[in-house]
């Protein structure tokens, strides 16, 4: 949902599925009541903004890129998406809850998300997340880091798009908004990559080609990549997929 980031829509659904399917976890905790008013923050291509609307619920589905509003509205004709920046954003009216899966790790400003969130819900409506945590794909940006600095004299820290507190971190920001935090969980989750001996290429073509190496060329990238896979290798992959090192925060807070 960062605006520095351009998303490969298509990609996403093709190669990044198992970003929404394991965001059905979050799902269940979002418990959704017939006729409840849901914001889907950082929607992406809308595959869970439709299942929060299957569960009853009227949803509103927001993401930052383009790419991505077109091809949800595309696939789910019936889903109000409205484009909108996570940090800074409002709603014509209250909402029962605000959900949001695998997209605020993208957003660095986490104190604009969190007031943001807190102006769209009612008293007493909820905040849903997950993101990446603390040491999400550390091997993976460790092995970025290397190469880009071993091979290309290039910092990658300055480059990183991420933003992966911990529980502490994050559920201070949260009351300090005035947020009652109920539940907040920091777990690992190692996560297949689709494709095979592709998937780590596709993990970095889809989420990391347009931040850490957009100043390269396509056949300059495709020898980094090669150059990242191979030293990643030993960490995370096991002879027949690429394991990739997820770390995710899950969090409830009530208004």
């Amino acid at each position: 949902m960062g605006s520095i980031h351009e998303w490969k829509a298509e990609l996403y659904d093709d190669k990044l599925g198992f970003v929404s399917q394991y965001g059905r976890g979050i799902l269940e905790i979002l418990n959704v009541q017939q006729g409840e008013r849901v914001l889907d923050l950082g929607c992406g291509t809308g595959d869970l903004s439709h299942e929060i609307g299957e569960l009853g619920a009227s949803v509103i589905g927001m993401d930052l890129s383009e790419e991505m509003m077109a091809r949800a509205r595309n696939k789910y004709p019936e889903i109000n998406f409205v484009r909108g920046n996570a940090e800074s954003f409002t709603l014509n009216g209250p909402v029962n809850a605000v959900f949001s899966n695998a997209a605020l790790h993208w957003v660095k400003n986490a104190e604009g998300v969190i007031a943001s969130v807190w102006n769209a819900l009612e008293d007493g409506g909820r905040f849903v997340a997950e993101f990446g945590g603390k040491g999400n794909v550390e091997m993976i940006v460790k092995s970025i880091t290397d190469v880009l600095a071993q091979d290309y004299a290039v910092d990658a820290n300055e480059l990183n798009p991420w933003y992966f507190p911990s529980i502490g971190e994050y559920s201070q920001l949260l009351e300090q908004q005035g947020f009652r935090v109920t539940y907040a969980v920091h777990f690992d989750r190692p996560t297949q990559l689709e494709d095979g001996e592709n998937g780590l290429m596709h993990w970095l073509n889809g989420l990391a080609a347009d931040v850490f190496f957009k100043d390269f060329s396509e056949l300059e990238k495709k020898d980094i990549f090669t150059k990242i896979t191979n030293k990643a290798r030993a960490s995370l992959f096991n002879g027949e997929s690429w394991i990739a090192d997820y770390k995710r925060l899950r969090v409830v807070a009530l208004k």
